[in-house]
Parts: structure tokens; C-alpha cells; sequence
């Protein structure tokens, strides 16, 4: 469980970072996320879903 803490503590600053270090960027790249279509969203979450797996696997070899 400690573990599993740990690494979502390290997601959330790694997903916070953007938003503190650069939030007018992160507004306008937000703007064209809603202007994406849902298709082009989905392969792209399914890719990072992907490489993240891979991440995992590799890390725990």
C-alpha cells in the first residue's frame, strides 16, 4: 500500500507541474483538447494507456 502511494503521489506532481509552471499554456492546450475530436482522444489515451503499461512491466522486471 505504501508503494501504491507513493506512485500516485508521484503522478499528481508530475501532473501538477504543467499547470504551476505554465498555467496560461495549459489553458489554451485544454481549449484545443475540447476541440479534438473524441476519436483521435481515445487512440491517444489508448497509447499512453500502452506506454504506460510498458513502463510498468519494464519496471518491474
Amino acid at each position: 500500500m505504501k508503494y501504491f502511494l507513493c506512485v500516485i503521489g508521484m503522478v499528481m506532481i508530475i501532473e501538477g507541474l504543467p499547470y504551476f509552471a505554465f498555467p496560461e499554456k495549459m489553458k489554451r492546450w485544454i481549449i484545443k483538447i475540447f476541440e479534438m475530436d473524441d476519436s483521435a482522444l481515445r487512440w491517444m489515451g489508448l497509447f499512453f494507456m500502452a506506454i504506460g503499461f510498458l513502463l510498468v512491466f519494464i519496471g518491474r522486471q
